[in-house]
């Protein structure tokens, strides 16, 4: 798939919703930090210095060993896409809301299969990234680090013997590496508990946060949870530690869940069924109001209270329904009033045919 097919099409691999534990953990991603020697920071490039990483880049990834080893990698200028294809690119998780800043030095590489994203001069010179569906950071790292070593063939990385990898940030120094998992916890939310289970999270080293990384809100009650150490733990240490976590915490919502529907079943039913209700019948939806609703009814799918609705559906709408993709699917700009209007109607279509 380019680059171009990649901002037509809403979905993506890691949608698929066919990972372990994906039920309730949506997607998993490793990304690593490098920096190449000899040129300053990103925040310090200058443009000579910026189509100098850019175009080292390039050759690292057309070198034909490493070619080989990576798969079709495409490189992409940011400058040379529209506001609109910039921002699904950010709305489907292959690069953060921060490349966008500054755009015009800035460029990024995909996988065919997207799989495999590279922002190119966003904090750090490379931020190499993989995200796959349910549980599988293992999987991801083997992949981030395939990566890597295929780039170094032909990059030199600024690496210390003493701290390892160097980065913009001190707190990327080390392994320059932030595992992460997106989960949905709308049970630990009912049960009033979540505030605790994110507090005890905090204290282990790791940190949480919205849909879109930092600063952005915890839409859908969906949380990313990543670590914060990258110095003095091995990439393996790290891996398994969040496992071990989002694996804990995986309990937790499955046992607040079963919790619920003993004690509060007619509750958690209506919560459902009216969310399914609106989505299919509304005429006027705001993105916020959808991803709610989109909670509440995954709930139920994950639940079993209600059957065929693919889980896979609501992933892609997660991104059908943001602002950029609906401007694209209009074909023209609209005011928000619009956006939620035609929002309402795909999401109808969309559920028209659902066997429910």
């Amino acid at each position: 798939m380019t680059l171009r097919e990649t901002v037509n099409n809403a979905h993506s691999h890691w949608m698929d919703a066919d990972g372990p534990e994906s039920e309730i953990i949506i997607s998993s991603r490793v990304r690593v930090a490098r920096n190449l020697a000899g040129i300053p920071f990103p925040h310090l490039l200058n443009k000579e210095n910026s189509e100098k990483v850019i175009h080292a880049v390039r050759l690292a990834i057309s070198n034909k060993e490493a070619s080989e080893l990576l798969g079709g990698l495409e490189l992409s200028s940011l400058g040379e896409l529209s506001p609109l294809e910039r921002q699904i690119l950010v709305d489907k998780h292959l690069i953060s809301p921060d490349l966008l800043n500054d755009f015009q030095r800035k460029a990024v590489v995909l996988r065919e299969d997207e799989v495999v994203s590279i922002m190119v001069n966003e904090e750090d010179h490379l931020r190499i990234q993989c995200i796959l569906p349910g549980l599988q950071l293992k999987e991801a790292w083997d992949v981030v680090n395939r990566v890597d070593d295929g780039l170094e063939k032909t990059l030199d990385y600024a690496f210390s013997e003493k701290v390892g990898y160097l980065t913009s940030c001190p707190t990327n120094v080390g392994t320059g590496m932030r595992a992460s998992v997106m989960i949905h916890l709308p049970g630990l939310k009912l049960a009033k508990q979540l505030a605790g289970v994110l507090n005890a999270i905090n204290k282990l080293g790791l940190t949480v946060r919205g849909l879109y990384g930092e600063g952005t809100e915890a839409l859908g009650d969906l949380f990313q949870i990543s670590n914060q150490i990258t110095l003095g733990q091995s990439e393996e240490e790290i891996i398994n530690n969040l496992i071990s976590i989002a694996r804990q915490i995986l309990a937790q919502e499955q046992a607040a869940r079963r919790n619920l529907y003993k004690d509060r079943r007619e509750v958690i039913e209506d919560r459902v069924f009216r969310a399914f209700g609106a989505l299919k019948y509304a005429r006027i939806l705001s993105s916020e109001e959808a991803m709610r609703l989109f909670s509440d009814l995954r709930l139920g799918v994950e639940m079993k209270i209600i059957s065929g609705i693919p889980v896979r559906l609501l992933n892609e709408l997660m991104v059908k329904i943001r602002p950029a993709f609906i401007t694209k699917m209009a074909g023209r700009e609209l005011t928000p009033y619009q956006r939620d209007i035609f929002r309402a109607g795909l999401i109808r279509r969309e559920f028209a045919n659902l066997p429910v």
